[in-house]
C-alpha cells in the first residue's frame, strides 16, 4: 500500500491535520515563507494531537489491537516522514529566532510564545507517533515472546501503557520497569532515543537563547 493511500485509509486524522496545515499556510500569503510554514505546521500538529489523544483516551486494549492490526508496513514510512518534518521544524524555528533580536519586547514575547508552541507540539508529536508505532510492533509481532514486557506482565496493554513507555523514552531515554525484548522494538527505541536527545538538546539551547534575549 502506498504512503498516500495509507494516510487516506489508515491515518484519516493525519490526513485532516495535513489539510488544515496546508490551508492555514496558504491563507497567510502575506507572511514570510518560513513563518507561513511554521504557522501551518502548528495548526496541523495540534489538530492531529488533539484528535489522536481523544481516540487514545477512549480506546480499550481490544481497540488498540484492532487499530494496530489495521496498519500496514507503510506505517514505518509515515513514522519516518513525521519525524523528519518534526526535526525540520526545529531548524525553521532557529531561523525565525535569528531575526527576533532586533525587535521590541512585545514582539519578542509573541515570537517566543510561538517558538514554545512549535517546539512543544513537535515534541508531543514525536512521542505520540512512536506510541502508535510501539502498539503496532507489539500487536503485529509473529514472535511468541512479548516485544515489551511491562512490570505486571501485561499481555494486552492499552494506549496508556504505550504512552507511558514512549514519553518515558522521550524524557529520560530509558525505562526502569519495561523490558524491550525484540530486535525490531530495540531498533524503534534506538531511533526514538536519538530523536529525543536532539529535541531535548534543542529545547535546552532554545531556552537559553530565549532567556538571553529577554534579559538583553
Amino acid at each position: 500500500m502506498s504512503i498516500v493511500r495509507s494516510i487516506v485509509q489508515v491515518h484519516p486524522r493525519l490526513l485532516v491535520a495535513i489539510i488544515v496545515g496546508v490551508i492555514v499556510a496558504l491563507v497567510l500569503a502575506d507572511r514570510a515563507p518560513v513563518t507561513r510554514l511554521l504557522i501551518g505546521w502548528n495548526a496541523g500538529v495540534w489538530v492531529y494531537l488533539l484528535s489522536i489523544w481523544f481516540l487514545m483516551i477512549r480506546a480499550k486494549a481490544g481497540d488498540v489491537r484492532q487499530l494496530a492490526e489495521k496498519e500496514d508496513e507503510s506505517a514505518q514510512a509515515v513514522l519516518m516522514l513525521v519525524c523528519v518534518a518534526a526535526v525540520a521544524s526545529l531548524v525553521a524555528i532557529i531561523m525565525e529566532l535569528a531575526g527576533a533580536g532586533s525587535h521590541d519586547t512585545q514582539y519578542k514575547l509573541w515570537r517566543y510564545a510561538f517558538t514554545g508552541s512549535t517546539v512543544l507540539g513537535s515534541w508531543f508529536l514525536i512521542g505520540t507517533i512512536f506510541t502508535l508505532h510501539y502498539a503496532r510492533l507489539f500487536y503485529n509481532t509473529d514472535d511468541e515472546a512479548l516485544p515489551l514486557r511491562f512490570a505486571e506482565l501485561e499481555k494486552n496493554p492499552d494506549y496508556w501503557d504505550f504512552l507511558y513507555f514512549s514519553f518515558t523514552i522521550s524524557v529520560a531515554v530509558q525505562t526502569s520497569d519495561v523490558e524491550v525484548a525484540t530486535r525490531s522494538m530495540r531498533k524503534a527505541v534506538l531511533a526514538h532515543s536519538v530523536i529525543g536527545f536532539i529535541f531535548n538538546a534543542a529545547i535546552l539551547g532554545l531556552s537559553i537563547n530565549i532567556a538571553a534575549g529577554l534579559a538583553g
